[in-house]
């Protein structure tokens, strides 16, 4: 267990073991015959369905309405008996349609009738809605196109050490507008593969009526975003990036739902707390969305529901879950410090909360055992991401999100000469040793609007002016070289994954805004400039084609199988360096001296420089000999811990990192 390995939880003994037990007898409730996937199918039921007879069926949980029509295009939305729903018991509420009153792309909604009241709705498990250009309102769409889409790729084998692409569909394109499904599998997914990423993290799948919510206000959680093509189409998207090897990791919003009634969730039958807590614990105070009540039996089922939908549906490898840190606090984590381990336990963490995150551990790795699921927390709960079987939540990784905090605050706030090298390793290395983490220097949050990329942080104005190859400037030269150096040593001491967002590995030079009325619902920021990594000219394909062998790097050694083990931490001179499997990492983050003939001590023989951030095809200065070859030499190491009976001496260029290959 869990406190076995980490006496400081011991005094939580009995909470941990409480929440095992409480995960065991909630599987047991929830599944029929022993499978928990066996007991979640309520997208199957709920929702509209073709009958065996070519009929409709369409079903809807509404305990509290007094009457549900079905309105539409084939009924000039007009409520009628002939379209009224019967209920069934328990709150169910059903209607059966001959075949000859929907077809493909029909577009209907709900009218649902409460005591003193009544409006249109959108079925809750609706897979597919679709916005009106004029109006913007969005209406449920019939989509039975006839065949069916015929799956040509199996699944990639589990990436046991993913390396993650993470990605936005509608801003993935280089025009101005909202980019599709089609453009992303021909134009986008054959860079990824290039680059070496072996997992993409897509983004904004679940439909969204505000395009500028970056997808995390979803108001249909069943549906897939029609703003960016049909399910088939994603369907290609993903079959094709399981072609390539890549794994299709999904962003799913479970931790808040949009307000809206009319296209979402809200009020859906007149209670306010039909899938949401009640009162204050139901508004979210920062998001002004909706918190899901996730002690009812129905949410979990409806939540639970829709993991088994995009998994079955779209063959989809896994999923980041986004907010988890908002969902497991009554206060959503905020305004309060997290300094030990008494807030993981107390009375402010939402245990039914929990308790949904390991049912839907259980159930994702259930229908696929070779699928994973990461959760983005910063709280740093003990034991999210620790197996369910040693008392944990279960989740296969947890987003270390405290690495991109610190190099946002070591490059804004301190000199390059007040960075401390210990520091550094602690921050990058330290991680608990019953979880799994992914690394990243930033990611999405650090690109949107009202922050900084790493690249604007380095460069500012200058990066408008001077990124052009035969421009001369010393802020440029120096945020090209730390932006190689941070992204190399972030992956190198990554602990089990590492995560870019599309397009900062050539420093996409724009911050992202969504179209708004603040902006005159531009499209301009929300796009990615992809022909700015190809002239030679330009220094962004520079900085492209070193991620990529950066990448590479990674994939071909499995860095990632072993931990990171330092051998150098000179603060003095700001050098840090590092073993990990079978190469040897020299950071030298001084800003103006180089050091030659550096000694470490390190296993006896030979090593060849086969990534060297300072090259000229990085854009460097080409300071060493490209694939030079280093032999250590039998004597006891000058620098550092005298580990080894032997020493490589190296010459160490400032701001430069180097890695060596132990090739005999």
């Amino acid at each position: 267990m869990i406190y076995d390995q980490d006496s400081y939880l011991l005094p939580f003994k009995g909470k941990i073991d409480e929440r095992a037990a409480r995960f065991a007898a909630l599987k047991k409730k929830l599944s029929v015959k022993g499978s928990l996937s066996k007991g979640i199918n309520n997208h199957l039921y709920y929702g509209l369905h073709r009958l065996s007879n070519g009929d409709w069926v369409i079903r809807e949980w509404a305990p509290n309405a007094t009457k549900i029509y079905l309105v539409g295009d084939f009924n000039n939305w007009k409520r009628s008996e002939a379209f009224a729903f019967k209920p069934v018991g328990q709150g169910n509420w059903e209607l059966v349609l001959d075949q000859m009153f929907l077809s493909h792309g029909t577009l209907y909604k709900l009218f649902i009738e409460w005591p003193g009241g009544g409006g249109e709705r959108i079925p809750a498990y609706v897979t597919r809605a679709v916005q009106d250009p004029e109006t913007k309102a969005f209406c449920a769409q019939v989509w039975d196109p006839g065949k069916p889409y015929k799956w040509r790729r199996k699944r990639p084998e589990k990436a046991a050490f993913p390396l993650i692409y993470e990605c936005h569909i509608g801003m993935s394109g280089e025009k101005e507008g909202v980019a599709t499904f089609e453009e992303f599998r021909k134009d986008v997914l054959p860079k990824i593969e290039s680059l070496g990423y072996n997992t993409i993290q897509i983004m904004a799948l679940q439909e969204h009526p505000y395009y500028g919510s970056f997808g995390y206000q979803v108001s249909n959680f069943f549906a897939l975003s029609s703003r960016f093509g049909t399910p088939e189409e994603f369907k290609h998207l993903v079959d094709d990036a399981h072609a390539k090897g890549i794994a299709v990791v999904m962003d799913v919003v479970h931790s808040h739902s949009v307000d809206n009634e009319v296209e979402g969730l809200g009020r859906f039958d007149g209670h306010e707390d039909l899938y949401f807590y009640k009162g204050d614990a139901g508004r979210h105070p920062a998001w002004g969305s909706r918190c899901f009540d996730y002690g009812k039996d129905e949410v979990k089922f409806f939540l639970l529901s829709n993991l088994k939908f995009w998994m079955d549906e779209y063959r989809l490898d896994g999923f980041r879950f986004d907010g988890v840190t908002s969902m497991i606090y009554w206060n959503h984590g905020l305004g309060r410090d997290f300094c030990d381990y008494e807030p993981y336990f107390d009375a402010g963490v939402d245990e039914n909360a929990l308790d949904y995150l390991a049912l839907a551990n259980m159930l994702v790795h259930e229908l696929n055992p070779q699928a994973i699921t990461i959760a983005e927390e910063v709280s740093g709960l003990a034991g999210l991401a620790a197996p369910l079987k040693e008392g944990g939540i279960g989740f296969d990784f947890r987003m270390s999100m405290g690495v991109a905090d610190h190099w946002i605050k070591w490059i804004k706030t301190l000199s390059d000469e007040q960075w401390d090298m210990g520091e550094m390793w602690w921050e990058l290395t330290t991680k608990r040793a019953d979880e799994k983490t992914i690394s990243y220097a930033e990611c999405h949050d650090q690109a949107m609007v009202g922050d900084k990329t790493i690249i604007f942080r380095l460069m500012d104005a200058e990066m408008y002016t001077a990124m052009n190859k035969t421009s001369q400037s010393l802020v440029v030269d120096r945020g090209i070289a730390l932006h190689k150096m941070i992204r190399l040593i972030t992956l190198a001491t990554a602990g089990n994954g590492y995560l870019n967002f599309m397009g900062n590995e050539f420093g996409h030079p724009e911050w992202i805004d969504f179209p708004r009325e603040g902006n005159g619902w531009s499209y301009k920021y929300a796009r990615r400039q992809w022909s700015l990594a190809e002239p030679e000219y330009l220094r962004y394909k520079y900085l492209r084609d070193f991620d990529r062998d950066m990448i590479h790097l990674a994939g071909k050694e499995s860095l990632l199988s072993e931990a990171p083990q330092a051998l150098v931490i000179d603060q003095e001179k700001k050098i840090l360096i590092f073993r990990r499997k079978n190469c040897i990492f020299a950071a030298n983050f001084n800003p103006t001296q180089s050091f030659g003939d550096y000694g470490i001590s390190a296993p006896g023989g030979s090593y060849r420089l086969v990534l060297d951030t300072d090259e000229a095809e990085y854009d460097g200065f080409s300071r060493l000999k490209k694939g030079e070859l280093h032999t250590s030499v039998p004597q006891k190491c000058p620098n550092g811990p005298q580990e080894f009976n032997d020493t490589l001496f190296l010459y160490l260029p400032a701001r430069t990192m180097l890695v060596l290959e132990k090739v005999r």
